[in-house]
């Protein structure tokens, strides 16, 4: 099936993507002292890709590099004006601050990519999810017209709008590298879930905690250790452009963090651009993520303000939380009508009673995941230390947002009025919610490891220790937060993963035998082909695999009449002269014929029985055959 060496050249290119353009914007706008600054840096840049491909085709430019670089330099101008007005960021308080962070994110990158890699188990396998027909088709498509929109990546389902980072960052590494779209989109993805995602995490640990080093290696152990995120995504759906939308959240609810302190006019514009620029990343990733991005945000702003009233009693901190609560309140009112779905998205079952989703939730184990007991241990003392000390309550405000949610969508009944208030803009989907969970978690379960290590350290200076145990402990401890990448919770969920990419007789997409006849087909039909099928059982794939056109992109397209005709007669060709009047006015070159499969619903194939189960005739030539199922016909007389 393949060698991993075939993914790291649009690995590396995805990386570089994620890691140049936004370090140029922040180094330009904050300096490169503050590492919490500079972790922001892969979701800038996801943003700033995200804006090119979108813009590129309104400029008449192709989707390449270059639009990447004219968007980079011009945020890069607008930073280097601010920072003349704001000023460059303190360095951390903490020596080698910036080593720590860089070595902690170089850690929970090697052991996500390692992970994942084995999870996906060859570079060119593909989820075998219903979902991942239109997200290959989108990548297949974008490399055909060099256009990487989101009005491009919506033709794909007949959608004229589709949210689109993670296709234009996909497409960047498959036209620059030349790999097949299934390798590019696995070099992707590991680079999304190896430097996006804990950049992140870690990025909004530095805004918590004031950029303690311990908080950073900490959260980045952490993000390797949870199967709601990232690894949920890659079995249910597969979601991709949740993926990256979702691991765009911490980034920017971290620059919300920062910016509630801030002084002066230019620190606050500064500021303020900043968010609004991480928030239409976060919607270019998904407008779920997006919506959940806002709800957490107002929690912590409304939690922060509260307490500065209460602490403070002053005229303007009870001005500023009474005025922020009410405009939040309206703004969160306003979204959430505004993102309301109709029941055919929004109609997915809870999975349970009330009672087990709260403790799913307060532990961050979904879907009857394991918890990890480190994990556990470290949320209690995170609870613990927040009541301990209640100013730490803008740390557990969003996560107890997302429990919340999850809680509702997951454990109350389907039609329940409460239900349909909240949790209707994410589908009612608790997969959806789930995978919130482990985004916020995260911070709180940092709250609780630093508890413990202050607890440790005082503890300690009351004892005269040997000089070799402060490191000895600390060499321990770190081996141990990173064991959470082998817990259960994790453990489970990859094995769904791997689940999902493997190839056999009976996968919901292509089978072995599938694959390889549309691995064959840049051989066998020529580049203008149009090729028709039952996207049901895959065919439709041909456009990813081998970018020949096809008469249907996804299950969910909008077909013509004449195609609607064919999908139920065109086994009567040779019978019927409409069949062969139909396939003259689509065009229609080649049969894809998989059997009958189906990649979603077995009653679903009954629409497509004529172009099903064919047999050669006079008008329908094999041309090529593999296994009992798998076969390509050519349409000729017609």
């Amino acid at each position: 099936m393949g060698d991993w060496v075939s993914a790291i050249p649009p690995y590396l290119v995805v990386a570089l993507v994620l890691i140049v353009p936004g370090s140029a914007v922040v180094v330009a706008g904050w300096g490169w002292r503050s590492p919490q600054r500079l972790l922001l840096a892969p979701a800038i840049s996801t943003t700033l890709v995200a804006v090119a491909s979108t813009v590129a085709p309104l400029i008449g430019l192709t989707w390449n590099l270059i639009p990447v670089v004219l968007v980079t330099v011009l945020v890069v101008g607008v930073a280097l004006l601010l920072r003349r007005a704001a000023g460059a960021d303190a360095p951390p308080a903490g020596r080698r601050t910036a080593l720590v962070a860089l070595l902690s994110l170089a850690a929970a990158a090697v052991v996500s990519a390692v992970f994942f890699a084995r999870a996906f188990g060859s570079p060119d396998n593909i989820a075998q999810r219903f979902d991942n027909i239109v997200h290959l088709n989108a990548i297949g498509l974008a490399l055909k017209t060099g256009n990487s929109s989101p009005f491009q990546i919506g033709a794909t389902s007949d959608i004229g709008f589709y949210p689109h980072a993670w296709h234009s960052l996909t497409t960047l590494g498959a036209e620059l590298t030349g790999a097949t779209v299934p390798v590019a989109v696995n070099g992707a993805n590991l680079a999304i879930v190896s430097i996006l995602w804990p950049a992140s995490a870690m990025a909004l640990a530095g805004a918590f905690f004031a950029q303690r080093r311990t908080a950073f290696v900490v959260t980045a152990a952490l993000t390797t250790g949870f199967g709601a995120f990232p690894a949920l995504f890659f079995n249910w759906g597969v979601l991709y452009p949740n993926l990256v939308g979702y691991a765009m959240v911490p980034a920017a609810l971290a620059a919300v963090v920062t910016a509630l302190p801030e002084r002066g006019a230019p620190a606050w514009v500064r500021s303020a651009l900043l968010i609004a620029l991480l928030a239409g990343g976060t919607f270019l990733g998904h407008p779920n993520a997006f919506l959940s991005l806002l709800v957490f945000a107002a929690s912590v702003a409304i939690t922060t303000l509260a307490i500065a009233a209460a602490t403070k009693r002053t005229r303007a901190s009870i001005v500023a939380f009474v005025a922020t609560t009410a405009g939040l309140g309206v703004a969160l009112v306003a979204t959430l009508t505004v993102f309301r779905t109709g029941a055919e998205h929004s109609g997915w079952s809870p999975w349970q009673q009330t009672a087990q989703a709260l403790g799913e939730g307060v532990f961050a184990a979904p879907r009857g995941f394991t918890p990890t007991v480190l994990v556990t241990i470290l949320l209690l003392a995170g609870f613990l230390a927040v009541a301990r000390r209640p100013r730490r309550l803008p740390v557990l405000a969003p996560f107890a947002v997302a429990v919340l949610l999850f809680v509702v969508a997951s454990g109350l009944r389907i039609d329940h009025p409460l239900r349909q208030l909240l949790t209707n803009p994410w589908y009612n989907d608790s997969n959806r919610l789930a995978a919130l969970l482990p985004l916020v978690a995260i911070p709180v379960a940092t709250l609780g490891a630093l508890a413990l290590v202050d607890f440790a350290l005082r503890l300690a200076s009351t004892r005269r220790l040997p000089r070799w145990t402060m490191p000895a402990a600390a060499a321990v401890g770190v081996l141990a937060l990173f064991s959470v990448a082998v817990g259960p919770n994790v453990r489970i969920a990859l094995g769904q993963v791997h689940e999902a990419y493997s190839y056999t007789d009976s996968s919901l997409i292509l089978s072995s035998d599938e694959e390889a006849i549309l691995e064959r087909l840049p051989e066998e039909t020529p580049p203008d082909a149009l090729i028709t099928g039952s996207p049901r059982t895959g065919t439709s794939l041909a456009l990813a695999f081998a970018g020949r056109e096809v008469t249907q992109r996804h299950i969910f397209g909008s077909p013509s009449p004449e195609q609607l005709f064919l999908n139920a007669n065109l086994r009567n060709v040779d019978s019927d002269p409409a069949v062969c009047q139909a396939v003259d006015d689509i065009g229609i070159d080649y049969v894809l014929d998989f059997g009958r499969q189906d990649v979603i619903d077995p009653a679903g194939a009954a629409a497509y029985d004529g172009i099903q189960d064919l047999s050669p005739g006079t008008h329908l030539k094999l041309v090529d055959s593999q296994g009992p199922n798998a076969r390509l016909f050519r349409i000729e007389g017609c």
